[in-house]
């Protein structure tokens, strides 16, 4: 039988698997070498972490066409190793599925292992927004791989590749994916895609998959304002070089991201469709209501960056007060020295935006929710944080005054923004099969896309 997207997406959602919890990186390596030994072959190793942990890649199939499916991209967004155990499993154990796509697949569990067990202290839940963020971690930029591909442009230049993007290029350049699907998580809100290139008679495909799960597509607030729309929650993947000109344009010094590009922009010499699958931990009824709120739009942005003054306000006096006393340069301390000087920069954005033409309309309640739930993700985030580098310092016995009296004050301000947050009951939390599922039926009817469609 003919292999088409809407198939290929119809297929995997009669696979929707079942996971009580979120594994730790031990636990994901020990799925995937049973996976591997029970395919008759052997993982293959493609590099190594920052902190000398192997990073691994099972290779499924023999298909004239390649593969490259990746998760733990960004450590915070692990539905990505639950999605490449199903994968890799399903491919494993059907062949007519595995010659029908017609692919050699190169599914890598977890290219963020470092960043990942700096998480696992909320993957086994309570999943709740409180405890997810206390127990979150995220790289500064320059830390992060799908931030540290090499990027040159105007007065940006960035060449400093982590281990961990080193060993993903090599895998690109050594297979020369038609097809490639780095595996993401939004947090709070609908489910949302990103594509490389325009794709026609895809987007229906992938608009339908969450919704015969009951979940919501995010039709609101875009992650960056200056990413093409192609369709409802479906964008364009957009470079590095259109932040830089947008920066440019709100009168920001665009040089000061010390960052690079992504994975899919490196892999357009090849011709790759990349898919970016972003999946929430929390659904929300607002994420896809685009009927028209009280406020107008730049009111709703205006709002936003005034979250961000306040969120970068508490934070940068937090940090500055306890910097001298500060004696171990751990990943939290790193990630907020580069994180909260960002929130000022946001706001500075918001206010921009606010201030255009195009913002002087009603917004939907859609837009409504992401503009004002990003505030809520940041206060948690990253003050969660930096609370986690201020509990290191008072593990390790420098219990200095000043350290413990920011400790004390972002703690209370903290259990507010806590409270605050969790105090939304339409929020509810996704079961974490439905999140794999979405993420792998995506990858099935893209896959299929890419093979039997030129690119436009």
């Amino acid at each position: 039988m003919t292999m088409t997207p809407a198939r290929a997406g119809q297929e995997a959602l009669q696979r929707i698997p079942e996971f009580a919890a979120i594994p730790s990186v031990d636990e994901l390596n020990r799925d995937f070498a049973e996976i591997a030994e029970s395919a008759g072959t052997a993982l293959r190793r493609i590099g190594t972490s920052r902190l000398g942990e192997p990073l691994w890649a099972l290779t499924v199939g023999d298909g004239p066409a390649q593969a490259v499916v990746f998760g733990g991209v960004h450590p915070n967004e692990p539905i990505g190793a639950l999605t490449a155990t199903h994968l890799a499993r399903t491919l494993v154990d059907d062949a007519d599925l595995r010659e029908r796509l017609g692919y050699t697949w190169h599914v890598v569990p977890c290219i963020d292992p470092d960043g990942a067990r700096l998480n696992e202290g909320w993957f086994a839940g309570p999943y709740t927004r409180g405890h997810y963020a206390r127990h979150f971690y995220r790289p500064a930029p320059d830390e992060q791989v799908e931030w540290t591909f090499p990027f040159s442009y105007k007065r940006a230049y960035f060449d400093r590749m982590i281990p961990e993007t080193v060993a993903l290029m090599r895998l690109i350049d050594d297979t020369k994916p038609a097809f490639m699907c780095s595996l993401h998580n939004g947090e709070h809100g609908g489910i949302y895609y990103y594509v490389s290139r325009e794709t026609p008679g895809l987007y229906e495909h992938l608009q339908a998959i969450p919704d015969s799960l009951g979940l919501p597509l995010d039709t609101g607030e875009p992650e960056v304002p200056y990413v093409p729309r192609l369709a409802d929650a479906i964008f364009r993947t957009s470079g590095s070089e259109a932040e830089y000109d947008f920066a440019e344009a709100a009168g920001l010094d665009p040089a000061e991201r010390d960052a690079g590009t992504a994975s899919w922009a490196y892999a357009e010499k090849y011709d790759t469709l990349t898919l970016v699958t972003e999946v929430p931990y929390w659904s929300h009824p607002d994420a896809n209501d685009v009927s028209l709120a009280d406020e107008m739009y730049a009111d709703v942005l205006k709002m936003r960056a005034e979250g961000l003054d306040e969120l970068a306000t508490v934070l940068q006096d937090t940090l500055r007060a306890a910097e001298p006393d500060l004696s171990v340069a751990s990943p939290f301390l790193r990630a907020s020295r580069a994180f909260i000087p960002a929130f000022v920069r946001g706001a500075q954005q918001e206010h921009y935006r606010a201030g255009q033409p195009e913002a002087a309309r009603p917004a939907t309640k859609a837009e409504r929710f992401g503009c004002l739930d990003l505030v809520h993700m940041f206060r948690l985030r990253y003050g969660g944080m930096l609370l986690r580098a201020l509990d290191g310092e008072l593990a390790i016995g420098n219990g200095t005054p000043v350290i413990r009296e920011q400790h004390a004050a972002l703690s209370s301000i903290y259990d507010a923004w806590v409270s605050e947050a969790e105090a939304e009951t339409s929020s509810e939390p996704i079961p974490l099969g439905k999140l794999a599922a979405v993420q792998y039926a995506a990858i099935l009817a893209t896959s299929v896309y890419a093979t039997t469609s030129s690119p436009s």
